[in-house]
Order: C-alpha cells, then structure tokens, then sequence
C-alpha cells in the first residue's frame, strides 16, 4: 500500500464539537453572575444592617421619619439588575443580602421584588431607566398602605397623610437613583462585562 493510501486509510480526527466552547462560555456566565450577584448581595445586606436597625429605632421612636431611608432597601437590587439586566437579578440579591441580615431577611426580599416588578412585568423585554423608578414610585404608595395599622395612617391629618407618602415616594426615588449613578459607575470601570445581558463571550 502506498504513502498516499495508508494516509487515506487513517481516519480523520473528528473536529471538537463546536457546542463544548459554547457550553464553557455559558459556565463562565453563569459563574461571574452569581459570583457578581453574591458580592452585590453581600455589600447590600452589611448596608441594609445598619440600614434595618436604625430604621427599627426610628420607628420605635419617631415612625414619621423612619421611611425616610426607606429607598435604601432598594438599593442593592437595583445595583444588580442596572448592572446586569438579567431576569431575577434583583430577587437572588434580595435573597443574598437578606441571608447577610438575617433578621430583615423578609423585608430585604419584598423590596427586592418591588425593584424588579416593572421588569418582570414587561416579561424582561425591555430595560428602560424609566422602570427603575415606575418601581420605585410604585412602592412608596404600596409601603404605606402595607403599613398602615403599623403607622397608625388612619389617625393622620391629611396634611400629615399626604406628607408622609410624598416623603416615601422621594426616598424610594431616592434609593433609585443612589443604584443607578452606582451601577453606571461599575460599569463605565469594566465591572461584571461577562455577568452581563450581553456579555462579549470569547471563542
């Protein structure tokens, strides 16, 4: 048999399946995603401790003024969704910051879904600066009627009454926009390019 046969005879190497490279660019994905999520979550839930328990002496004392810090629980999930883009970004920080601050554990969840509802709602089609605060102007009505036997709303004036939403809604809005000018900053440095929506995968 001759050079050129026996080389004929030689199967080919099968080419790598070009599904491997895709599978590990979708790991490393998935891998800075949580990883970003879980550093968002964790410097939220240390802000969010102090946050929780200054907003519990307040109440106790002042309860008036303690929705003035109410936006600051919006905060860390609005980082992660202005950052990322990513459906439930906002909820699994929620989650993350709450385990941080364990005993606020429910309210860090509930108002991480406030952030994220307008986007949810939209099915994640769309990522509109507006939605962030849709969201944040959505819950500083609903907070207050949540808590209304807790804040006594029904023995308001309406002056009072009427104060006491604006001053929710402001610092919700508040806590917004505090996420959003942080999230462009991490951003515009490079931060979590490949955690992204549309992050620039390597071949």
């Amino acid at each position: 048999m001759s050079g050129a046969d026996e080389a004929a005879a030689v199967p080919a190497s099968p080419a790598p399946a070009p599904t491997r490279g895709r599978a590990r660019n979708r790991g490393r994905v998935t891998t800075a995603y949580l990883l970003t999520c879980a550093a968002i979550g964790v410097a939220g839930g240390v802000m969010l401790w102090g946050a929780g328990w200054i907003s519990t002496v307040l109440f106790a004392t002042v309860p008036f003024i303690s929705v003035a810090i109410a936006g600051l629980w919006l905060l860390p999930a609005t980082v992660a969704l202005r950052l990322l883009e990513r459906p439930f970004a906002g909820i699994l920080v929620g989650v993350i910051s709450g385990l941080v601050v364990f005993p606020f554990l429910g309210a860090a969840v509930w108002w991480a879904f406030f952030a994220e509802l307008a986007f949810l709602v939209g099915l994640y089609r769309f990522w509109r600066t507006w939605q962030y605060y849709a969201g944040a102007v959505f819950v500083g009505v609903v907070y207050p009627i949540f808590a209304a036997a807790s804040f006594n709303l029904a023995a308001m004036p309406l002056w009072t009454l009427v104060t006491f939403f604006a001053l929710t809604i402001a610092s919700c809005v508040a806590g917004v926009a505090l996420g959003i000018l942080v999230a462009d900053r991490l951003r515009k440095a490079g931060v979590a390019k490949l955690a992204r929506r549309r992050p620039a995968l390597t071949p």
